[in-house]
């Protein structure tokens, strides 16, 4: 094998977020810049020398290009083997399995999640460590410190590889292996669900409707779903992944989704709808003519896994991002069970579920998941919605509102402002934070605000820090407001607004979310001075 080493230089700005480097496509596709970014993972980790990876990603364009240079660039730095989905698809969370099942030394996976796909659009890479999760901050700084000094990268020049052929081939010394994307997937499923119980629910008429997006669920949907469930053909919609995701925005929210959203809201929908993102680590869950928020569904979720074979001896604990609503926290206090609060990224929870403290996670950016992997996990969420609803034999209405009855709500939103000027948004920031330490006491449009700080985290398993993870505003009604920046997108920057009330009188739980919020949003528009961002309102609300 003739490994080809290539001289580089660094390129600015190659520093991973919370879900890895998302630039826009045609910067990926620029000179030197994945291989730097790839070789700079490598580096990071101690080399690829006799190692095995899973690679993978979620179809959008570049994808199958940007695979046969990281495969070359494996075999040239001396990985023993790499497990490739075929035609290089794999979702994320089914990636993360494999890299547990095969006891493998990381993953490399490519997708910008939920983000637009095609050449004008975003594109990315990360790097999943042995446990299946997300790089954690130390591996993050370590290949963003090896992107700042590297000269060199190696690669091999052979032929591309065939990710269409299911089994074993070489590169160089390498051996790539090629499997089915979704088989896997689908066993682990079948050991966590009663598929007996479901596809009895959708076999007495109970329709389901999936919308994959143009993603990459699509085809998981079709055998899971259509296939093993016996949902009728066509329940799975908008099912074969596309490099541009149908010049869609594979984002399953109210905004994006419009189509599924059309056909729950009305008297002659489906009883249940669900949609993933890019790359099917997100869900929305929906019942006819009722829109479930990601919050409320970590909590009715987390009350009720025990309804599942895989959770039946009920679960250790929950854990949810900080700006996710607090609804889990109150089902935690109920069944006995710790409840964490981590900053926003689904690294962080990766400590709690290895060490067996927490058992279901989630964010309020549509995204649930358990210990099952390391990621959130769409269909998961999709298949023990269903699940519960087959046990408890009620529709997703009426399990919702006997939660609320029980628990009470939490009126929830997220105010998305995007593609901001950074100066202007972090100008924002700034405003708030420089209010923090005397805004307590104060009244503002009516509310009293009870506590205000900037939020910091210690992961109690290894004593790890992060600051810096949003500001946190609580009132003395049970409200809350939480202002923080975005580090998912790839051009400006996202202010992301939350919004929370807690409402506990059983007469008042049926409220417009919006109206209800109206006098938490206002006194945040008040402290933040939001106008002087001259928007009409905000883009994206959920």
């Amino acid at each position: 094998m003739d490994i080809k080493v290539v001289a580089t230089n660094p390129i600015d700005g190659q520093k991973p977020g919370t879900s890895g480097l998302r630039k826009k496509t045609r910067v990926f596709m620029e000179p030197h810049y994945l291989e730097n970014f790839v070789q700079s993972v490598f580096e990071a980790i101690g080399g690829a020398a006799g190692k095995t990876f899973v690679v993978g990603g979620d179809g959008r364009y570049f994808n199958a290009e940007a695979i046969q240079t990281i495969l070359r660039m494996a075999a040239a730095n001396g990985a023993e083997r790499v497990i490739a989905g075929r035609g290089g698809l794999l979702s994320t969370p089914a990636a993360s399995h494999l890299i547990r099942k095969n006891g493998t030394d990381g993953g490399l996976i490519l997708s910008a999640s939920h983000n637009p796909g095609g050449i004008d659009e975003d594109f990315g890479l990360k790097f999943n460590i042995p446990n299946g999760g997300p790089a954690p901050e130390g591996v993050t700084e370590a290949i963003f410190e090896a992107t700042k000094t590297i000269s060199q990268y190696v690669t091999v020049e052979t032929p591309d590889a065939d990710l269409e052929r299911i089994g074993n081939q070489k590169i160089g010394g390498m051996i790539l292996t090629i499997v089915d994307p979704v088989a896997d997937y689908k066993a682990l499923m079948k050991e966590l669900f009663d598929f007996e119980a479901i596809r009895a629910l959708i076999a007495s008429g109970f329709r389901v409707r999936f919308d994959a997006m143009h993603a990459i669920t699509g085809p998981y949907a079709k055998a899971i779903l259509e296939g093993a469930l016996g949902a009728p053909e066509g329940s799975a919609i908008n099912a074969v992944p596309s490099v541009d995701f149908g010049g869609g925005h594979p984002d399953p929210n109210p905004a994006w989704a419009k189509e599924l959203m059309a056909e729950l809201m009305s008297d002659d929908g489906p009883d249940f709808g669900a949609a993933s993102d890019g790359d099917g680590d997100r869900n929305m869950i929906l019942g006819r003519n009722f829109y479930v928020s990601p919050s409320d569904s970590l909590a009715v979720l987390t009350a009720n896994a025990h309804l599942a074979p895989g959770y039946a001896k009920g679960i250790a604990g929950v854990a949810r991002s900080m700006p996710t609503s607090a609804a889990a926290d109150r089902v935690a206090a109920d069944l006995g069970i710790e409840c964490f609060e981590t900053p926003t990224g689904w690294k962080f929870f990766g400590n709690l579920l290895d060490a067996g403290r927490a058992t279901i996670c989630g964010e309020e950016s549509f995204g649930t998941g358990s210990n099952h992997v390391r990621e959130k996990d769409g269909l998961w969420a999709v298949l023990l919605w269903l699940n519960i609803l087959a046990s408890r034999k009620c529709s997703v209405a009426e399990l919702v509102q006997d939660h609320w009855k029980k628990y009470g709500r939490n009126y929830y939103s997220r105010h998305d402002f995007e593609a901001l000027p950074k100066d202007a948004a972090t100008a924002l920031m700034d405003r708030v934070t420089g209010q923090l330490s005397s805004l307590a006491g104060q009244t503002v449009a009516g509310l009293t605000v009870e506590a205000a700080d900037s939020f910091a985290y210690e992961d109690p398993i290894d004593g790890s820090k992060s600051s810096n993870q949003g500001l946190r505003i609580r009132f003395t009604n049970g409200a809350r407001a939480v202002f923080r920046l975005s580090g998912t997108g790839t051009e400006g920057a996202t202010l992301r607004l939350y919004i929370e009330q807690l409402e506990t009188d059983p007469g008042k739980l049926d409220q417009d979310v919006q109206t209800a919020l109206a006098p938490v949003i206002a006194a945040a528009h008040e402290i933040s001075g939001i106008s002087q961002l001259n928007r009409s309102g905000p883009d994206v609300i959920t």
